[in-house]
C-alpha cells in the first residue's frame, strides 16, 4: 500500500483524526506529558505523567542503537559505497520518503545535506566521476572545480530481507538538501537549506525546491528549480492531496511558514502564488516562546485562526522574505524543520522553539475552503501541540513523520539523540537511542507497509532500517 493509499485507509477507518485519534495505548518508553489538549492555558507549562508503551530501551550489544524489546535494526547503506550508476553514495543523508515499487519493493529517496566541493559527495574525492553525468543533468557543476555535491539518491529495497537491490543518484548538483516532502502524485520535493549565490565558484543561485520522481529504474531527474515556491533557507514541505497546496518550513531562528498555491495541481513547474502564515487579528506574532524575549507566550493546545498573506519578489536576492513577511504581519517561528501531512492536518517541528529553546511541535488544520475566496468564512487553525521544556523529554526536534497508528514520530538533532513519539494526549515516548555515534538522527519515515522505519545517522552516513512490533499489542 502506498503512503497516499495508507492515508486514505486511515482516514476511512478513523485511525487518524483531530489530534490524531490514533492508537494511543502503546509505543515506547514514556517520560512526560504536555498539558492535555483540551485545557485552556495562558502559559506554556507541562505536567509529568508516566507512559510506558513498549518499555525501556535495551542495550545494543553492537553499541549502535538501543531499542525496545522485540525490535531489531539493520544498516542497509553507507556513505562511500559505490552505487549501481557508478557514482558514490554521498555523505550526510537527511530527509527521506518511501514509495511503493514494483513487486512489493520499496523505493526510498534520500536527501544529502552536503556543500559544494565536499570530497564525500557523489563525484569522488577528486571529482573524477563528474564526467559520468551529462552536464544538463547537473544543476550546478561549479565550473568543474567546485561542484555542488548535494542532491538525492534512490534505493530500491526488498523489505523481507532489507536488501538494497538497486541504488543510484536521482538529483545532482544542488546544495545542502536537508528535508522536503512527498507528493500525492508519486514524487519527492527536495529542498535546499542554503541561499548561496552564483559567484566565481558557483554557476547558479541556490535556495530552491526541486522535484524528483520515484522510480525503481535508474533515473536522474531534470534539475529544474521550483522558483515560484520561493528562495529561502528551505527545510521541509507537506502537500495537501486534495488541493495540491504545498506548505513549507524555513530553517531560520526567525523563520516563517509558507504556503504555495500552484496554478495547476500536480504541476509545480507551472508556477503559483506564495503566501506567509499570519495569526488572524494579531500582527507579527512571535510563536517562539523564548524566555529571553519577555513577550506574551503563545499558548499550548489552543487553536487560533490564521490568515495567509501574499508576498512578492519570491526569488528574494537579498534573502529577506522572512523580514518582509514579518513586517507585513506574518507570524515568526523558531527554526521550522520537519513537516508532514496527516489526515486534513499538517504537523511541523520548530527545533529551538519554547521557553528553554529545546523544541516545539505545531499542528495546522486547513480550512475546508483552503486557498479559495471563501476561506475567510472558515479560516484554517494553528495549534502549538507540544512544548515540553524539559531536556529529558525532548531536545531539538527535527525531521518528523506520522506513524501508521497516528502518532508523530520525530528525530532529535543533538549529539546523543533519540527517536521520539508523541501520542494524541501529548505524551512523549522514546523509540530508539543513538549510542554509537555523536550524530543527529535524520529523515525518519515508515515504509508503505508500515513494517519498517527507516532513519539516517547523518554524520557517519548510515541509513538504518528498524523493524519490530509496531502494531498495537
Amino acid at each position: 500500500m502506498s503512503q497516499t493509499s495508507r492515508r486514505k485507509f486511515l482516514k476511512n477507518s478513523g485511525i487518524i483524526g483531530l489530534g490524531f485519534g490514533g492508537l494511543q495505548t502503546f509505543v515506547a518508553q514514556s517520560l512526560v506529558s504536555c498539558s492535555s489538549p483540551g485545557k485552556k492555558q495562558n502559559l506554556t507549562e507541562v505536567s509529568v505523567t508516566p507512559f510506558k508503551g513498549y518499555g525501556e530501551l535495551k542495550a545494543d550489544p553492537k553499541g549502535i542503537l538501543n531499542l525496545p524489546e522485540g525490535f531489531r535494526y539493520k544498516v542497509i547503506f553507507r556513505q562511500g559505497e559505490q552505487m549501481d550508476d557508478g557514482l558514490i553514495s554521498p555523505d550526510k543523508p537527511d530527509g527521506m520518503a518511501t514509495f511503493e515499487g514494483p513487486d512489493g519493493k520499496i523505493i526510498l529517496i534520500r536527501n544529502h545535506e552536503t556543500n559544494p566541493g565536499d570530497p564525500n559527495g557523489p563525484w569522488g574525492e577528486d571529482f573524477s566521476l563528474l564526467s559520468k553525468v551529462p552536464s544538463e543533468k547537473i544543476y550546478d557543476a561549479g565550473n568543474g572545480l567546485n561542484p555542488a555535491t548535494g542532491g538525492t539518491s534512490t534505493l530500491v529495497i526488498d523489505e523481507d530481507s532489507l536488501t538494497v537491490e538497486k541504488s543510484y543518484l536521482s538529483l545532482a548538483g544542488t546544495v545542502r538538501n536537508c528535508a522536503g516532502g512527498l507528493t500525492p502524485w508519486g514524487s519527492w520535493i527536495t529542498c535546499e537549506e542554503s541561499v548561496l549565490k552564483a559567484n566565481e565558484e558557483l554557476e547558479q543561485d541556490h535556495g530552491y525546491p526541486f522535484e524528483v520522481p520515484a522510480s525503481a529504474e535508474i533515473l536522474l531527474a531534470d534539475p529544474i528549480p521550483l522558483k515560484a515556491m520561493g528562495r529561502f533557507n528551505h527545510e521541509a514541505v507537506a502537500v495537501d492531496p486534495q488541493s495540491g497546496i504545498v506548505y513549507q518550513t524555513e530553517d531560520r531562528h526567525d523563520g516563517l511558514i509558507y504556503r504555495f498555491i500552484p496554478e495547476e495541481k500536480g504541476n509545480l513547474q507551472k508556477g503559483g502564488r506564495l503566501q506567509v502564515l499570519a495569526i488572524k487579528g494579531q500582527k507579527s506574532v512571535d510563536t517562539r516562546n523564548w524566555a529571553k524575549l519577555d513577550l506574551p507566550p503563545f499558548p499550548i493546545n489552543q487553536t487560533v485562526e490564521v490568515e495567509w498573506l501574499d508576498i512578492d519578489q519570491v526569488e528574494s536576492p537579498e534573502d529577506d522574505l522572512r523580514y518582509r513577511g514579518f513586517e507585513m504581519g506574518a507570524a515568526r517561528f523558531a527554526r521550522g524543520e520537519g513537516m508532514w501531512y496527516g489526515d486534513k492536518e499538517v504537523y511541523f517541528a520548530c527545533t529551538n522553539g519554547g521557553k528553554i529553546e529545546k523544541g516545539q511541535v505545531f499542528r495546522y488544520i486547513p480550512s475546508e475552503f483552503e486557498g479559495q475566496a471563501k476561506e475567510t468564512e472558515a479560516p484554517g487553525k494553528l495549534e502549538l501541540f507540544a512544548e515540553p521544556n524539559d531536556e529529558e523529554v525532548c531536545q531539538y526536534c527535527d525531521n518528523l513523520t506520522i506513524a501508521p497508528w497516528g502518532d508523530v514520530v520525530l528525530c532529535e538533532d543533538n549529539k546523543k539523540p533519540f527517536i521520539i513519539g508523541i501520542t494524541p494526549k501529548g505524551e512523549f515516548y522514546k523509540i530508539a537511542e543513538n549510542v554509537g555515534y555523536e550524530s543527529e538522527f535524520a529523515g525518519g519515515v515508515f515504509s508503505p507497509s508500515g513494517k519498517t522505519y527507516f532513519v539516517n545517522i547523518q554524520h557517519v552516513g548510515l541509513t538504518v532500517a528498524i523493524q519490530g512490533p509496531w502494531q498495537h499489542v
